[in-house]
């Protein structure tokens, strides 16, 4: 499994409407996409630190042909207007694992 992160910072004034967009947009977009397994925004306690838009992928093909789409790049474009900084992306394996919980 592949694990794609974006680290972006919002003005505080914009984070409600950052976030509603994200809902609004982002998500429906991405849930169309070929291999997606998940997609959640994290909020941070702390408000200094960064959101992180997080999204799993079956393949590194699949998160490959989303990011050649262009459509990464389009939705990143429609939050651009509440960053307060560049949104930094990276990229990870992960290996599925089973917990129990008791």
């Amino acid at each position: 499994m592949i694990v794609r992160l974006t680290f972006c910072k919002f003005s505080p004034e914009a984070v409600k409407e950052a976030k509603a967009l994200y809902m609004k947009d982002i998500v429906p977009a991405l849930r169309k996409q070929k291999g997606l397994l998940n997609v959640r925004l994290l909020e941070p306690n702390d408000k200094s630190e960064d959101f992180i838009s997080l999204t799993e992928w079956q393949s590194q093909a699949d998160a490959e042909a989303y990011e050649r789409s262009g459509l990464y790049k389009e939705l990143v474009g429609k939050l651009k207007d509440f960053f307060s900084k560049e949104p930094v992306l990276k990229t990870y394996q992960a290996e599925e694992t089973l917990v129990a919980v008791h």
